[in-house]
């Protein structure tokens, strides 16, 4: 595949003009005539907008409470930060079923991760974690990656039988690209069972789908703030009282010396802000939204759905391939009408990779390619949708119309 051509498509795609938007504003796209409307942005996966409502809440910890959280005896500045990192604690814990010190703050997701000795994970987690599975490897660590099935899911009976000298298993709750709901009780069940421990990734479903680490048999759970309408670059670990684990960093003793260093108070109280703010009603609006979404595109012709439908589906994601379509064709020309959505194509890849997550339940390089990737947010509306739907298929139709594949195979018809 030509380098100069995938960078050229995904500098088309980076560069288009956008209006900044106001303090409460939307985005606005501009086309090439100038005019100006809202930009339909679902690409909800990948980052989310800041609620207001938790600007409002992080506002005065910036400006005004900006004291640094202290040890048992501080000054007033110092103590409001304690006591304001503290009751987010509590906030995040509660979402998950957990005790509030066993949560610990991070700069985000990836750092969430934990290290093993032994890892074995599912082949399409995110790649914060195979990228630790390699290095491990590469350090003389045994990797063990698990097969999925179709629609992305472990066969827990495949886990059960690879468990022997495992220090860790890493196994998402919820798929980045496809949107997969693994069975997270059923494999807790079977490594605590085992005494091996499990970590899992819940960075896509934190807040919006329902966690209990107790019922779950979690014993590492990761989960980030950005992909809920929180500030960017903060995160949460819960670590199940009495597993002990070593720190990445050293430095002081914060957050039980586990993560050292000054805490991000004003976006630690936007994570629980924006946690509190995030409902199981604005869940089951996204659910009926995607099931929808997911009709209106599948009425396309030679199209496909990737990863499963219904409740074991993430509620706010979809993923169609589209035949005889590159994806970041796709994303190019959306992205100049205003419309923003996520691709499993290689061009879209820094490395070029195809989409491993599509490989993985067995889709072809072509499916791969043409994967997209569609995420909604509390506030997407069935218009945003409708607009998404015509201009997709209009998409899909213009670039099919030109591709000589398309022709080849009219003919043969």
């Amino acid at each position: 595949m030509d380098r100069r051509f995938c960078g050229s498509v995904k500098g088309q795609v980076l560069t288009t003009p956008y209006a900044p938007p106001g303090r409460f504003g939307l985005s606005k796209w501009i086309d090439p005539e100038g005019q100006g409307r809202g930009l339909v942005y679902l690409d909800n996966a990948e980052t989310t907008r800041l609620d207001p409502a938790v600007l409002d809440s992080i506002e005065g910890f910036m400006l005004d409470k900006y004291g640094v959280p202290a040890g048992e005896f501080g000054y007033g500045l110092e103590e409001e930060a304690s006591e304001a990192i503290e009751r987010t604690r509590e906030t995040i814990a509660g979402r998950i079923n957990a005790s509030p010190e066993e949560v610990i703050f991070t700069s985000g997701g990836t750092e969430s991760y934990y290290k093993g000795k032994r890892l074995l994970a599912s082949k399409i987690e995110h790649k914060s974690i195979l990228r630790i599975v390699d290095k491990l490897t590469a350090q003389g660590f045994e990797k063990t990656l698990l097969d999925v099935d179709r629609e992305g899911f472990v066969n827990p009976a495949d886990l059960r039988a690879d468990l022997e000298n495992v220090r860790l298993v890493s196994v998402q709750h919820a798929n980045q690209e496809i949107g997969a709901l693994q069975n997270v009780a059923a494999i807790g069940e079977i490594t605590r069972g085992s005494g091996v421990l499990f970590h899992c990734d819940a960075v896509q479903s934190f807040a919006k789908e329902k966690i209990d680490v107790q019922a779950m048999k979690v014993d590492l759970l990761s989960m980030s703030s950005h992909l809920i309408h929180g500030p960017k670059g903060v995160g949460a670990l819960y670590v199940r009282d009495g597993v002990k684990l070593e720190p990445i960093l050293e430095g002081d003793d914060r957050e039980k010396g586990l993560r050292p260093g000054t805490p991000n108070v004003a976006g630690i109280v936007g994570f629980a802000k924006a946690a509190e703010l995030m409902t199981e009603v604005d869940s089951a609006r996204m659910r009926r939204l995607r099931d929808e979404l997911i009709e209106s595109l599948l009425a396309i012709s030679d199209s496909r759905l990737n990863g499963p439908r219904g409740d074991r589906r993430l509620c706010n994601n979809v993923n169609v391939s589209f035949r005889y379509v590159e994806g970041e064709a796709i994303l190019m020309h959306l992205d100049l009408k205003g419309l923003v959505v996520n691709t499993g194509s290689a061009c879209y890849s820094q490395k070029l990779e195809p989409s491993h997550v599509i490989r993985a339940i067995g889709g072809t390089l072509e499916e791969s390619h043409s994967s997209t990737r569609l995420s909604l947010s509390k506030w997407t509306t069935k218009e945003e949708l409708a607009y998404a739907t015509e201009t997709i298929k209009q998409v899909v139709e213009t670039l099919r119309a030109q591709s000589p594949l398309v022709r080849k195979v009219s003919k043969q018809r």
